[in-house]
Formats: structure tokens, C-alpha cells, sequence
């Protein structure tokens, strides 16, 4: 009988090969998408961490898509009414012309990521759950090298985010007191231990255990909101994925609370009457507009909603119904995988831009998902305790109708959307090599102020030919995404492919 084989991709070797590790052990695309995300939650300090939020969506064999909810929550059951509102501290990250977010113990959010990955594997994996914790735990104990995409953004976040907690330090500082270099190895205090306890015990230990208090503790007793009773409340849940067409494709993406999942249909569905069959100026103007009308209804209205799933609703029946005028960073990390059974896992984990806080005798560096201003339009604090935090996240796969499958995702804040949009549209409207549809130039509508939009873009797109506000990018970059994909054929035949703007990884299980 021939084995299952596994094709991952994700933003680094360590993980793609966490991912292969697990399914050569007789794990499912799966196991190896969570091994994956759990290695990249521990081995890409400053990009993300354990503490994290995520969205992960499953297409079954044989069944519907689904997605899991493990985004972050606010939480706040039991604290005193005069806290919410307060207590963050805010510093200016140095994307977009400046971005401010805040962080602090206030900024931290009921975590989710684990909570999901353990729901997953319960429901859809075929490895015990200790096995699937084991790659990261061994890149803990033996220390891992710092990726590159960790210290670029470490590098202008230590002062204010990393460099002001005495562990967080002493792990990314060397003996001099300087921050290290890429490939550095890299040893953070206490967390063996905590990952050791997660993987003997399971997530019970993370939410209602040791680890919880230690957390809950240091959060509270500095004013933070997240306290024992919102990790012990906390549960991952499964919700239809929304499901659009595109050509002889079906993509399923992540459903609200991410609104990046909602934008991501929205432009599928818009895109699906374009006639174009190459990048030409007239397609770069489609894909403009797409963007702007897209993006503009979620600034106006998803980013301030009392009734998200009611403006979702509403965004994708405006798309689908069309006509031109129908709709008037580095802090995310994602696996994909997809076996040779046809089940294929689309995994987008985020910790925010980081808190900074890392609560002592834990080595985890806590989130700062209550901080995030782009996400939390309504104001600091101002969601109820227990309601899901919005994100962009937006992992997906896709089912043709001659039975070949796709999973396919992105880092990249708003960019997420756009970038696995246009590498979607490249792959399947443009008939483009998966490869060639992830290395293709990119371009992006972005909000440099409150009401003009402006276009940024790679070299190589005719965007200095349309008449619009815009900044050009002198080479592919890192701002447009990090895309990774695995693309199976049936029975067996493979593709898969990492983005050259992040240092990504890809790994095959099995023979060969």
C-alpha cells in the first residue's frame, strides 16, 4: 500500500521540515501544517509567539471546508471597570510613514493559537499530540538560529516592544548587550519548559494549569485585563469557511471575525469577470479598482461594526453582484499543506505586533492584539469581554472541479488579502506555474491617509501607465506579502512553492 505523502510550504526550512518529520511518522497534511505553525510560534521571535491568535481552514475529503476560530479574544471577565481604557503604552513602528500600536500588559489578549491547533488535531490529525509538539520542542532545548525576518523587524521594535523586559532581553541580546545578528543561535529561558509541560500535558496546562497563572499573575498585578478566568474560558470553535468561485475553482477562506478572510472573497468575486488573460495595464486597473472599492467598504464599515457577520453578508452579496461602482507585517506567520488523500490545511497564526511582555518562569512572549489600532477601529478596550478580536488573517484552500487541491496563505497585515489575491488570480485565471504566480510582481492599495488612496507596487506592473496616486518599490518586497502554497494533482503529483520576500521553506514527506 503506498503511504500518504505530505507537500508543505511555510516561512521557514525549520518548519517546512517539522512538517515533513511529522508526516514521515504517518502524520496527515494536517499534523504537519500544525507541526509546522507550531515551530514557527517558538523558533521566529518578534514575528510571533505561542501566545498567539489563528485562523486555520480544513477541506476534508469527501466533505465541505471548514474553518477553525482560534483568534484572540478580549478578555477582562473579572477586571475592575476602571482598568479598561487604560494602562497601554503606545509606540510608533516605522511602517506605512508610522505606525502606531500599543503594547504593554494592557495590550494583551486572550490567546487562541493552541486551543485551535489542539482542536484541529483532535478532530482531523492522525498523530498523538505530544509528537506534534516534539520538532519545536527539540529547536527549543538545542537553540535555533534568529531568521532574518525576525531581526529586521526586532531591529526597529527592540527599544519599544522587546528591549525593556529583563527575559525578553537577555534571550536577544548577546554578551554585550547588542541585539544578535541573523543566525545567531537563539536560547529563551523557561521555554523548554513550558513547551515541555504544553506537550506532556496538553493545552490544559496554557489555559487553566501552571502556565496560565504564571501568566495571569504577571498580566494583572501590572494592570493588564487577561486574568485566569479568560484562559480558562477560552474555546476554539469550527464555522463554515466562506466558499467563492472562481473560473472551474472553489476557494475557502477564513469567516469573520476575519476581515481579511471577507475582503479575500469579496475580490474573488469581483475578479471572476475579468476578461483579461494577462497583466496588462487594463488588468493592473481592474485589479486597482477591485482593491480600492474592496478594502474602502472595509474601512467605512467592517472595521467599525456593531454586527460584523451582518456587513459581511452584505459586502459579499454587493460583490457578487458587481458593476464598477457596486461597493462605493512582518507580525503573522503561515503553513500550508495538502496530502496526497486530497485533505488539504491552510494555517495563518499572529501575535500582533507583540506586547513585550514576556510573564516570568514562562519563556512566551505574550501578544498585543488589544493594541493593534488598525484592527480595533472602535477604540482601545471597546469590545466586551469574551468577543473575538477582527484580523486579517486569511488562510485558504481551493478545490478544482478535476479534483486537484491548493492551500495557500500569507504574513503581511492588509497585504494579506491582496497578496494571496493576486497570487490566486496569476495561478488560477492566469494559468501561471504556481511558482511564477508567487514570484510575480504585486501591487497594493493602502490608506496613507484618512481618505485618498494610493497604489504601491513592485517593478515590472504597468502602474506609472493609470493615472493614479502611487509609490513605486525599487525590487520585490517583504511589505507585499510572504506567500507559500502546495498545489497537489491527483493521484500524486505535487507542486509547491515559497515567496522569495521571505526567507520561506517547502518540504516533501516520503521517498524521493
Amino acid at each position: 500500500m503506498q503511504r500518504n505523502r505530505v507537500a508543505i510550504s511555510s516561512s521557514s526550512q525549520l518548519s517546512a521540515d517539522a512538517g515533513r518529520h511529522i508526516a514521515d511518522a504517518g502524520g496527515n497534511a494536517v499534523d504537519a501544517a500544525i507541526a509546522a505553525s507550531l515551530t514557527q510560534l517558538v523558533t521566529e521571535p518578534g514575528v510571533v509567539s505561542l501566545a498567539a491568535g489563528a485562523f486555520i481552514v480544513i477541506w476534508p475529503v469527501g466533505d465541505r471546508p471548514i474553518s477553525i476560530d482560534a483568534a484572540s479574544e478580549m478578555p477582562g471577565r473579572n477586571a475592575s471597570p476602571d482598568l479598561f481604557g487604560r494602562n497601554a503604552r503606545e509606540v510608533l513602528l516605522p511602517y506605512g510613514g508610522g505606525t502606531p500600536t500599543g503594547v504593554g500588559y494592557a495590550s494583551v489578549a486572550t490567546p487562541g493559537a493552541l486551543a485551535g491547533y489542539d482542536f484541529a488535531a483532535r478532530r482531523y490529525g492522525s498523530v498523538p499530540w505530544k509528537d506534534l509538539v516534539e520538532p519545536s520542542l527539540q529547536h527549543v532545548k538545542n537553540g535555533f538560529p534568529l531568521p532574518t525576518a525576525s531581526h529586521r523587524y526586532i531591529e526597529t521594535t527592540h527599544d519599544g516592544i522587546f528591549g525593556w523586559n529583563p527575559d525578553s532581553m537577555r534571550a536577544l541580546q548577546d554578551e554585550h548587550g547588542c541585539l544578535k545578528q541573523p543566525g545567531d543561535v537563539i536560547f529563551i529561558e523557561d521555554l523548554d519548559q513550558s513547551l515541555s509541560a504544553i506537550a506532556e500535558q496538553g493545552i490544559e496546562v496554557f489555559y487553566g494549569g501552571d502556565i496560565a497563572r504564571m501568566i495571569a499573575e504577571d498580566v494583572k498585578s501590572h494592570g493588564g485585563l487577561l486574568d485566569l478566568a479568560d484562559l480558562q474560558a477560552y474555546r476554539a470553535r469550527i464555522v463554515p469557511a466562506l466558499d467563492v468561485a472562481l473560473d472551474d475553482w472553489h476557494l475557502a477562506t477564513a469567516p469573520s471575525p476575519s476581515v481579511g478572510g471577507a475582503a479575500l472573497a469579496a475580490m474573488l468575486l469581483k475578479m471572476r469577470r475579468s476578461p483579461h488573460r494577462h497583466w496588462t495595464v487594463e488588468m493592473a486597473a481592474d485589479v486597482i479598482d477591485v482593491q480600492t472599492e474592496v478594502m474602502g467598504f472595509r474601512r467605512r464599515r467592517l472595521d467599525i461594526a456593531d454586527s460584523l457577520d451582518n456587513e459581511v453578508r452584505e459586502l459579499l452579496k454587493l460583490a457578487a453582484m458587481g458593476g464598477a461602482n457596486a461597493l462605493a507585517s512582518p507580525s503573522t506567520v503561515h503553513a500550508s499543506a495538502v496530502d496526497s488523500s486530497g485533505l488539504a490545511c491552510s494555517i495563518t497564526a499572529s501575535a500582533g505586533y507583540g506586547s513585550g511582555v514576556m510573564p516570568p518562569g514562562t519563556g512566551i512572549w505574550m501578544n498585543n492584539s488589544l493594541g493593534e489600532v488598525e484592527l480595533n477601529k472602535r477604540g482601545f478596550h471597546a469590545l466586551p469581554p469574551g468577543a473575538r478580536i477582527p484580523s486579517n488573517m486569511a488562510p485558504t484552500t481551493g478545490r478544482s472541479s478535476d479534483g486537484a487541491m491548493l492551500s495557500i496563505g500569507s504574513p503581511g497585515a492588509d497585504r494579506i488579502t491582496t497578496a494571496i489575491l493576486q497570487t490566486v488570480v496569476n495561478f488560477v485565471h492566469l494559468d501561471m506555474p504556481l511558482q511564477e504566480a508567487i514570484d510575480h510582481p504585486r501591487l497594493h492599495v493602502e490608506w496613507p491617509g484618512k481618505d485618498d488612496p494610493r497604489v504601491a507596487y513592485e517593478p515590472g506592473l504597468p502602474v506609472d501607465r493609470i493615472d493614479v496616486p502611487q509609490r513605486r518599490f525599487d525590487k520585490l518586497d517583504m511589505f507585499f506579502g510572504g506567500v507559500s502554497a502546495v498545489y497537489l494533482t491527483p493521484p500524486n503529483h505535487f507542486e509547491f512553492a515559497a515567496d522569495s520576500r521571505r526567507t520561506g521553506g517547502t518540504a516533501l514527506s516520503g521517498p524521493g
